[in-house]
């Protein structure tokens, strides 16, 4: 089975993505009769899908196309260079160079004006925006390359300094950060038959519009067409960087033959370990990750945690939701002690919230989680799939927002507690002697903080918690914290068998409802310790 490609750990080490296909669709005119829109790459996405696809074909020498990742990542835009460095806006185009896995150039267009004034030209490839650095390159052998995608830059921190603060670049991935924020997760624009044990099919944007802003618009609009062997797609993305960057995206996809699973609004992250799993013994820092959990808003109203793990073996999560309020792969926990690692600084990695506009209709929010020995590889995705695909011919319509944050506690209900940290450990008791004796049980303590628990009376707080047949409660106990004003929930469960998942669900109860979100956790197969 392929999860998220081979080439996922040159993802994680360049903070970069998978390789982008070939543009290969007919051109536009210089010239537009009317505004250019969604509408448009709508028509070429619905008429590419009447047509067989056409695999991409590497057009690198093969200087570029062996070249290895210390070597790629030499080469750098040249600054003086960056587009609309002569235009009286903040934002400024930077773009990324073919080689290594990213084989195939992509075709980049620059929007400019509106009306019947429009008119679209090809940003062309140029040698001259880079710097090779110490490459013995023939300089000659690039005249026939192109770009990998290309990044947005734009003064979110300081007045007047340029930050980089959305990636495109490999397959459809893209990654955004807000103030103070360091590239992290990515997002997606379409997944295919993810966690299956067939081959996981990548669609890729083959071209972009991108709209040149006008002085003092502070927002950055593009387009994207997307094609793959069995969908096509048409994409308008609104970036608007701030504290938190927030994308806006409108996404028109065509089933271009049968898939088993479709995936809208796809995340991708890394969780190696954390708190709720055991760590590496050699490993000094307390956590490892890029998010630790899968929040959700169903559509019901309930609010939903889901603790990552780093399994043994393929796990998959399904959420059955009708109309999903919001989703989202959150970095819980923003303490540098929590982490201690100053070179990859996890502490500033945002979380990405989701927010679908409209109805979405019936289907589940999915979470996969693969084993990875290592933070080079992204092994969790998350992603909404739903019930019914449109026929051949009708596009399936998701509009959605992306908040790129730091701020995880704004995105939850701040009448409900939420879970601040889930800890794992093995289960105990102590004897007479007061000795601890670790009798194969596993331990769990929750803490839930905020929402309206340091107002409540003493002892109107009650816990609510569930397990699966594969394992029994053998002790529960909810008490004050004194430190954070919330509650602590003690759990300890004897686990049947080991070789089976075990599903547990606890929330929080005052007055006959809910104060807390659901924390929702799973011990995954062989993963109670061994006594």
């Amino acid at each position: 089975m392929v999860l998220f490609s081979p080439a996922m750990s040159w993802h994680r080490r360049m903070r970069s993505f998978l390789p982008a296909l070939v543009a290969g669709v007919a051109l536009l005119s210089a010239a537009y009769a009317h505004a250019f829109s969604l509408d448009d790459v709508t028509a070429r996405a619905k008429a590419l899908a009447d047509k067989p696809y056409t695999a991409p074909v590497s057009n690198l020498t093969p200087a570029f196309a062996n070249m290895q990742f210390g070597d790629y990542i030499k080469i750098q835009p040249r600054r003086e260079t960056f587009e609309w460095n002569d235009q009286a806006t903040p934002f400024r185009l930077g773009f990324y160079h073919q080689g290594m896995q990213f084989s195939t150039p992509v075709k980049i267009n620059e929007i400019v004006g509106s009306g019947s004034n429009t008119k679209i030209d090809e940003i062309k490839y140029d040698t001259s925006r880079f710097d090779f650095g110490d490459l013995k390159l023939d300089r000659s052998a690039t005249h026939h390359l192109g770009y990998a995608g290309f990044r947005v830059l734009y003064p979110i921190n300081e007045p007047g300094k340029l930050d980089e603060v959305m990636s495109v670049l490999g397959a459809s991935y893209f990654r955004v950060i807000g103030k103070g924020q360091i590239y992290g997760l990515s997002a997606r624009g379409l997944a295919i038959d993810t966690g299956l044990p067939i081959a996981e099919e990548f669609p890729a944007f083959r071209e972009f519009w991108i709209e040149r802003p006008k002085p003092g618009e502070k927002h950055l609009v593009f387009y994207a067409l997307l094609d793959s062997k069995r969908a096509t797609g048409a994409y308008r993305f609104d970036l608007a960087p701030g504290e938190d960057s927030v994308l806006k995206v409108q996404a028109r996809v065509f089933m271009r033959g049968p898939v088993t699973k479709l995936g809208i609004a796809p995340l991708t992250s890394m969780f190696l370990f954390g708190p709720n799993q055991q760590r590496d013994p050699y490993n000094f820092r307390p956590a490892l990750h890029d998010s630790n959990g899968l929040a959700i808003h169903a559509g019901n109203g309930e609010w939903i945690w889901r603790p990552l793990n780093n399994p043994r073996n393929l796990a998959i999560s399904q959420f059955q939701v009708t109309n999903p309020r919001g989703f989202g792969l959150l970095q819980r926990g923003r303490d540098f002690a929590q982490y201690e690692d100053l070179k990859d600084r996890y502490d500033l990695r945002p979380s990405a919230w989701i927010e679908p506009q409209g109805d979405w209709g019936k289907g589940h929010i999915e979470l996969v989680e693969i084993p990875s020995p290592d933070e080079t590889n992204d092994n969790i995705g998350a992603f909404w799939t739903p019930d019914q695909l449109p026929p051949k011919g009708q596009p399936l319509q998701a509009d959605y927002t992306i908040h790129w944050t730091m701020n995880e506690r704004g995105i939850i209900d701040r009448n409900l507690a939420w879970v601040k940290q889930t800890l794992r450990t093995a289960g105990e008791i102590t004897q007479a002697n007061l000795i601890r004796h670790f009798d194969g049980s596993t331990g769990l303590i929750v803490d839930f903080d905020g929402g309206p628990l340091a107002s409540l009376p003493t002892g109107s707080v009650t816990p609510q918690v569930s397990v699966s047949d594969n394992a029994t409660i053998i002790e529960q106990t909810l008490q004050p914290n004194p430190v954070t004003r919330g509650m602590r929930l003690n759990l300890r469960v004897m686990v049947k068998d080991p070789a089976k998942v075990v599903e547990l669900r606890a929330a929080l109860v005052a007055g006959g409802k809910a104060v807390s979100e659901t924390w929702s956790y799973q011990l995954p197969p062989f993963s109670v310790a061994k006594q």
